[in-house]
């Protein structure tokens, strides 16, 4: 808006109100799309942790595989070390599953657990449990806002 003032001269420019409306319209559009892009960002969280986690299940496969059909067994950053450190195994040294233990979106590393024959989560279990602390950081051993492998329909328990 150009304004003239007493003297001729005039000046570009923008008035107090005109910013405040301004300042207005985007608090209001702010409002509106931040609680979703939060949403979105905490569901984007859940899903790259279950991807993690059927990463895991799929690295403690191979093990397995390489181990007779046995899962390992442990439980927590024993289990990790295993996979990022293979013991020698039938007179043989095996590549590393992992070069660092697996974590979820929130920087806490994966919960693993598998006593030989199953685990403590779900009875007959057929594979290792495997669980992320979820967003509020806390173990509540698999339930809560926690995010595990043996609650989906996909979990095959």
């Amino acid at each position: 808006m150009i304004q003239q003032r007493a003297c001729g001269h005039s000046r570009a420019g923008f008035t107090l109100l005109e910013l405040l409306i301004v300042l207005a319209i985007i608090l209001v559009i702010a409002a509106m799309v931040v609680p979703n892009l939060i949403g979105t960002q905490v569901t984007a969280n859940i899903r790259v942790t279950q991807a993690t986690i059927k990463s895991s299940e799929n690295v403690a496969k191979m093990y397995a595989t390489d181990h007779d059909a046995s899962y390992f067994v442990g439980s927590g950053q024993e289990a990790w070390q295993a996979f990022v450190t293979p013991e020698p195994y039938r007179n043989g040294q095996l590549p590393p599953y992992y070069e660092e233990p697996p974590v979820d979106a929130w920087g806490n590393v994966l919960q693993y657990e598998w006593d030989g024959k199953g685990h403590s989560k779900v009875n007959n279990a057929l594979k290792p449990a495997i669980w992320s602390f979820g967003p509020n950081g806390q173990d509540d051993a698999g339930s809560g806002d926690d995010i595990n492998n043996w609650t989906s329909a996909q979990s095959g328990r």
